[in-house]
């Protein structure tokens, strides 16, 4: 019998769908410049905002963004209520999935050029960027089972909140996206561009939930080590100094978390740490007082695997005290 490989296919589609779509957001870039934005404001502002928005700007925006949000929440629900099993082919909701993704995505490059703003009118300017932090903190709670946290060794969290952010991670997962997506208009820069390639292929990634692809480490590695060259490019394009901090704290969390759980062998690892820090050593050579930057990340990541978990835990437990029958 032949084999089903309508995923595998699914997924080549989609990255090529990413990288063209992306390319005509570029060609369509040119006309967006006549846009007159207000002046940058600091860390805290976002740009790419109209100075006067208008009912329909916002109206557009909102109305879009909730319908693709509900969509893709009740695919989401509708597939866990079949408890289908992991297959190589596609199940209808990946269809549905995929479809409604890709529809959205084209509206929302008709919007931008219709009426221009994204939801970031009325949201905080970080509150898109914690959203993907949080999104790449769980993925590594959902993965220390099998990769571990710490040079391969498992972190010992509790089970009961473990299992919840396993099976309940997708509602997450795709507000986070849908909702940083819709944060920005499609303008053409070069961090925007990126990073649309990182939620398309993102949003790709959801999409295909129940498939044997959906579970590849070598794919869902990618969409973690991608945040590295992102977060690099914002950070160099934003001419602060501070790219050094972004590339090494996320190279960190490489070195410590992810490239364990990619079957290298022990002297692959050993010259990838090496590497490490030698970039740091050279990054950093002139300015050793600064090193300590690229702690950062990987502490604030580290910290809320364990904070989210055990708050989780803890609230569960409540919820069981207080409705033992739940």
């Amino acid at each position: 019998m032949k084999k089903n490989n309508g995923a595998v296919w699914a997924l080549c589609g989609g990255i090529a769908f990413s990288f063209v779509f992306t390319y005509v957001i570029w060609l369509l870039g040119p006309r967006l410049e006549s846009i007159e934005l207000l002046p940058d404001q600091g860390a805290t502002w976002y740009y790419w905002k109209l100075p006067n928005p208008t009912f329909w700007s916002q109206f557009s925006a909102w109305s879009l963004y909730t319908l693709h949000q509900v969509s893709m929440w009740w695919l989401i629900w509708y597939a866990q209520k079949q408890k289908p099993g992991y297959t190589t082919g596609l199940h209808k909701f990946n269809l549905w999935a995929l479809g409604i993704n890709a529809f959205f995505i084209i509206l929302h490059l008709v919007q931008t050029h219709i009426w221009y703003d994204g939801i970031a009118q009325n949201v905080h300017v970080f509150s898109s960027q914690y959203s993907v932090i949080l999104l790449l903190v769980f993925v590594m709670i959902i993965e220390n089972q099998r990769r571990g946290m710490f040079f391969g060794k498992k972190a010992i969290l509790p089970q009961e909140g473990v299992s919840f952010i396993r099976k309940y991670h997708g509602y997450y997962f795709i507000w986070a996206l849908v909702y940083t997506f819709w944060f920005h208009p499609t303008v053409a820069t070069e961090g925007h561009l990126f990073g649309f390639i990182y939620m398309f292929l993102l949003m790709l990634q959801g999409s295909l939930f129940f498939t044997r692809v959906h579970l590849n480490r070598w794919w869902t590695f990618l969409q973690e080590a991608l945040v590295v060259a992102h977060g690099t490019m914002v950070a160099i394009q934003q001419a602060n100094g501070m790219w050094p901090m972004f590339l090494f704290g996320f190279l960190a969390i490489f070195i410590v978390t992810q490239m364990h759980g990619l079957g290298f062998s022990k002297w692959t690892r050993r010259t990838m740490i090496v590497l490490y820090v030698a970039g740091v050593v050279l990054a950093y050579s002139g300015q050793v007082s600064n090193v300590v930057q690229i702690t950062f990340i990987p502490m604030i990541d580290y910290l809320l695997v364990f904070v989210l978990t055990f708050l989780i835990f803890g609230v569960l437990k409540l919820i069981k005290k207080v409705r033992p029958s739940i």
